[in-house]
């Protein structure tokens, strides 16, 4: 018998990769006759490290990372995504004098952003005909989010309100809580139509495994796909199954909130990987200097995992 599979986040008080903890621990997976557990692991490029080593078995987190540990996406397939779309909010403090959905607000900003997150606001500052460099936009690691025990997403709204940073690039659940507090006003919202064209498929949540995984135990990682689409399917039915879930995991006033950001995120709840997603996170990592040339849609996807996608 296999051992519980291991799977490791790189935020785990979050929106941002909840469909795969629901499957865990809506007991979605165990139905496919696979035991599991999902773990913390920070920055999101020690995550895939992980997987390269052989250290975990899936990483459920921003699909372009992979490349920290696979260059040219050898040795790694996305299998499924957690959700559409780059998911990350651009929080500013409240005093600070911005329009939504306008990044002019941000010279000599210090914006906080995780490892290889980062990368995702650089490049859509880029696009926006913003050079953070020559316009005095520091873009770093907030102040204490080090080590394994992280929760970036709740550092990052601390050092906001605590006036360490100007702003920060973090999940829902770290804007949520900034903004409710009084402490941040939201700035950018990607997935609901902020930002310059193309940024929302710079990247996604995905499932990411090593090939040789895929090709040595085809149906334990189907099972795995099989799993997250139906807690996708459970979350979107009715969003308050999320606070069951994160009971006991998250803090209180987190739990409290959780429902309402799954709620907001559902329609975005699609396990699909289409070409067009691909295209632009390719692109995005070639700007980056992450990638070179223009892997085939086949070399990045699990595409023979595609029928469960919408099953």
């Amino acid at each position: 018998m296999s051992s519980a599979l291991r799977i490791v986040v790189p935020d785990l008080i979050s929106n941002s990769y909840f469909p795969a903890l629901a499957a865990v621990e809506l007991g979605c997976l165990r139905e496919e006759g696979i035991e599991a557990e999902v773990e913390l692991l920070f920055p999101v490029d020690a995550a895939y490290r992980a997987l390269a080593a052989g250290e975990v078995d899936v990483v459920a987190g921003s699909a372009h990372s992979a490349l920290a540990a696979f260059p040219g996406w050898r040795g790694v397939k996305l299998l499924a995504a957690q959700a559409q779309g780059m998911y990350w909010f651009l929080v500013v403090r409240a005093d600070l004098e911005a329009e939504r959905g306008e990044p002019a607000a941000l010279p000599g900003c210090r914006i906080g952003a995780a490892p290889w997150v980062d990368l995702g606001l650089r490049q859509l500052l880029v696009d926006a005909g913003l050079d953070p460099e020559r316009h005095g936009i520091e873009i770093a690691p907030v102040p204490g989010a080090v080590g394994a025990g992280t929760n970036f997403g709740l550092t990052a709204a601390q050092a906001l309100a605590d006036g360490k940073i100007d702003g920060f690039w973090a999940n829902g659940m770290a804007a949520e809580l900034a903004v409710r507090s009084g402490a941040g006003r939201l700035l950018l919202d990607i997935r609901r139509g902020d930002g310059p064209p193309g940024c929302f498929d710079y990247t996604f949540a995905s499932l990411a495994a090593r090939e040789d995984a895929l090709a040595a135990e085809p149906e334990r990682l189907a099972a795995v796909v099989r799993g997250l689409r139906r807690a996708q399917r459970l979350l979107a039915e009715d969003p308050e199954r999320a606070t069951a879930v994160a009971a006991g995991i998250f803090p209180p006033r987190c739990a409290e909130l959780i429902a309402e950001l799954v709620c907001r995120d559902a329609p975005l709840y699609d396990a699909a990987i289409g070409e067009t997603a691909i295209a632009g996170m390719n692109r995005f990592a070639r700007e980056r200097d992450l990638l070179e040339g223009d892997p085939a849609y086949e070399q990045v996807v699990a595409t023979e995992l595609a029928p469960l996608w919408d099953e």
